[in-house]
């Protein structure tokens, strides 16, 4: 008999603020998987439980909530108590702290609860999705985090850390692990979080915690060494494996950290992010400095303690490519791999997996886990709205002429990714020969700053032609520096500051059809190279459905559409295309009904 658990994530109550997921585990396979977000179509699902996502899992297998034989949640409440004293003298200490304590009398008394009925909250969450609700475990936080790591690592033996802002008490941790499983060594607890600290650096910086740190982190190579500020931060805080951050952090949020480095800088917080000038730009290259060189530290130290020199990473911070590529370059590292969907939203991978032995888990190769749309779905919607579109039988060669000839093509195929890049399933792609595609994506597409760099994807056999140290790298989740001599092949992919690029290797067996899209693009222009970033328009989820998609195509400076089999174009002519290609003329239409 099949085996069926669903794993997700909330973003409610206890069981934190973003990112909630849910993934559905066939006999401990991952079948389908997906972020509440591409439902909500709010960035990070803020305060949501992923109902929708849950009944997608459902629906992927045609059941129905009874018909699962467990929940996997991963978070234990009943472990908030070890940082309850903390919270207490907090509220004590801090400004207002009357108004305060009266808050946090009210957790206090939620958290006691859990300790006796910790899932009622969720059970009855579910109840409206179906009843009875299968028998719910709580698995803690970190460990989901470091399972996610490890178990589809494929290693034998390895150090893993999952570094976060927090999960029930813990904000660091290192793991022994090997094919048996996990063991916890040790653990760096809240509020020495360095998550907690990026957050305040980007607070600080004017972007908001846990959705601009990326930012930061892009913004950091723009800067160089400052002693000034360095000496100040390294006053207020230590740096190492035995690092401490807590003046910045010991009060959750950013309020506190932002206000003690206003008065350490004499400086106010940035208010009008996205034009910086060089201090700004100092500092995110100081903060991004010494956040490398305290899990480079808390790597090798682990290293030397166990004797295995593989490393497994997850948790929020490792979104942070460059950090992951300091890791890797480490000499007494042999072999890294981060989980792709390394913050919260990838809790529910590492509930399933934590359910069975690593051994029995196979290597993770790619994250196409969510919804697909056959050509006759789509094809109805084209038609209902009227829309022109063409079905060319060298499709992958037309849309890589189309690249070829600088044009910026939206890229809808197969199942969507888990996880927050696009993979080639959701992207959109350009020309990565010139800085004019950078340039054209970020102010006509993607309506960012123009600072902002993109990534490629590249076929897998070209890595070591194009990257020095290069191989495989599927996920887009590590950096790496470009060989002198292709610079000029990859100018829109490279970060203008110091050449280097976040990568996605591709093979066939990932996924074929972005596979020979590449092959062609390769035939045309000697560059075996695509620019890919995801479908969304600034601050919005990627696009889930064909319509979204559309929407976005015509919201955009999109100049190709494709959607599965089918061609969308806002030039119609044949003469303006130059290609053979006929479409299906229609008189088009503007309102187009979600799906």
């Amino acid at each position: 008999m099949t085996d069926y658990r669903l794993a997700f994530k909330p973003a409610i109550g206890l069981y934190g603020q973003h990112d909630p997921s849910a993934v559905l585990f066939e006999d401990g396979t991952p079948v389908f998987g997906v972020e509440e977000e591409r439902y909500a179509r709010e960035k990070h699902a803020t305060n949501t439980f992923p109902e929708r996502a849950i009944r997608a899992c459902l629906d992927h297998r045609d059941l129905t909530l009874p018909n699962v034989d467990r929940i996997l949640l991963p978070y234990e409440p009943r472990l908030r108590g070890k940082i309850a004293s903390h919270y207490v003298t907090d509220a004590i200490r801090a400004p207002g702290g009357a108004r305060k304590l009266s808050a946090l009398e009210e957790t206090l008394v939620t958290q006691a609860r859990s300790r006796f009925v910790p899932t009622r909250q969720i059970e009855n969450r579910l109840e409206s999705i179906g009843a009875p609700v299968p028998p719910i475990e709580t698995i803690p936080h970190h460990r989901c985090h470091a399972a996610s790591a490890f178990h589809p690592s494929g290693f034998d033996e390895g150090v893993v850390l999952t570094i976060d802002a927090k999960g029930e008490y813990d904000s660091t941790v290192v793991w022994h692990a090997d094919g048996d499983g996990l063991t916890r060594a040790y653990t760096y607890e809240h509020p020495n979080s360095l998550g907690l600290f990026f957050a305040i650096v980007t607070e600080y910086l004017g972007y908001r915690m846990f959705n601009g740190e990326g930012k930061v982190m892009g913004l950091a190579p723009y800067g160089n060494d400052n002693p000034e500020i360095e000496g100040v931060l390294r006053d207020l805080i230590d740096t190492g494996a035995d690092y401490d951050v807590t003046a910045l952090t010991k009060r959750w949020g950013t309020d506190h950290g932002v206000e003690v480095l206003e008065d350490a800088f004499d400086r106010p917080r940035t208010e009008t992010p996205g034009e910086f000038d060089q201090w700004e730009k100092d500092l995110a290259h100081t903060a991004q400095k010494l956040l490398e060189e305290t899990v480079v530290a808390i790597a090798e130290t682990a290293i030397e303690q166990t004797g295995t020199d593989n490393v497994a990473i997850a948790g929020g911070v490792a979104l942070n490519c460059k950090l992951n590529k300091r890791v890797r370059e480490s000499p007494l590292v042999d072999d890294v791999f981060v989980q792709p969907v390394a913050h919260d939203a990838g809790l529910a991978l590492g509930a399933g997996w934590s359910q069975q032995p690593p051994s029995a888990v196979d290597r993770q190769t790619d994250v196409y886990l969510g919804p697909e749309y056959d050509t006759a779905a789509i094809r109805s919607i084209l038609e209902t709205n009227k829309l022109a579109y063409a079905e060319p039988d060298g499709l992958e060669r037309y849309v890589a002429e189309r690249l070829a000839d600088g044009d910026l093509v939206g890229w809808f195929q197969g199942r969507m990714e888990l996880g927050p890049r696009a993979l080639g399933a959701r992207s959109i792609l350009a020309d990565p020969r010139t800085a004019a595609s950078r340039d054209r994506v970020n102010r006509f597409v993607k309506h960012r700053e123009e600072w902002r760099p993109f990534a490629p994807s590249m076929l897998e056999s070209a890595a070591e032609e194009y990257l020095i140290d290069g191989g495989p790298a599927p996920f887009m989740i590590d950096a790496y520096d470009i060989r002198p001599e292709k610079t000029d092949d990859l100018e829109a992919v490279l970060h203008p500051a110091d050449d280097s690029t976040r990568p996605q290797t591709v093979r066939e067996d990932q996924h074929q059809r972005y596979h020979r899209l590449i092959s062609e693009f390769a035939d045309i222009t000697g560059v075996p190279v695509v620019l890919n970033t995801s479908f969304n328009d600034h601050a919005e989820p990627i696009v889930r459905t064909p319509t979204q998609a559309i929407k976005d195509f015509y919201g955009m400076g999109l100049d190709v559409l494709v959607l599965e089999d089918f061609v969308i174009e806002k030039r119609t002519s044949k003469a303006d295309r130059d290609s053979e290609l006929s479409f299906e003329e229609s008189d088009g239409s503007t309102p187009i009904p979600e799906q």
